[in-house]
């Protein structure tokens, strides 16, 4: 299954194709890349592609799956894009709705408590949903204060990611 790798500004989409110990064959968008990556000290790897070395010392940042990657004559922002992550930058977010009007499934999951009611006034903060997810239950708090147009889903449910599950006005 491929991920995202974000570079910068450039996110690419990464996926591991075959492996036979150190030698790897990986494809990065449409091209494959044959490689030799070796993991050195902590952190540290070396990586032979094209019969060209790569040193590259890869150091932890406080946001989950995010690294800053030095190389001889380069550093670089880097983070890694997969369902998990996605679901922890939501649920680290304060799992505020993505739209200010709407709270969505940020991954497939199923509801837990729907806290909140059609025409019932809510304010920034409150929290109007539970999902579980991964093994774990997040709350989804309302953006801003409204009154709930339309509860999409009820308890038990189970829904699909960027699925819409509560609109506010």
């Amino acid at each position: 299954m491929p991920i995202e790798i974000k570079l910068g500004d450039r996110i690419a989409s990464v996926k591991i194709l075959n492996q036979n110990e150190n030698l790897i064959e990986i494809m990065v968008d449409d091209k494959v890349y044959n490689v030799d990556l070796m993991h050195n000290d902590e952190g540290t790897f070396s990586i032979i592609e094209s019969n060209r070395s790569h040193n590259i010392s890869l150091v932890p940042s406080p946001k989950p799956k995010s690294y800053t990657a030095h190389t001889l004559y380069n550093t670089y922002d880097l983070e890694i894009i997969d369902a998990e992550a996605r679901y922890i930058r939501n649920r680290g977010a304060g799992a505020i709705a993505q739209s200010e009007k709407q709270i969505t499934a940020p991954m497939p999951g199923k509801i837990v408590k729907v806290l909140v009611k059609e025409g019932e006034s809510v304010t920034q903060g409150q929290t109007a949903i539970i999902i579980a997810a991964m093994k774990m239950e997040s709350e989804y708090k309302v953006a801003l204060d409204g009154i709930v147009k339309a509860v999409h889903v009820a308890d038990g449910d189970t829904v699909e990611s960027n699925q819409v599950l509560i609109e506010i006005d």
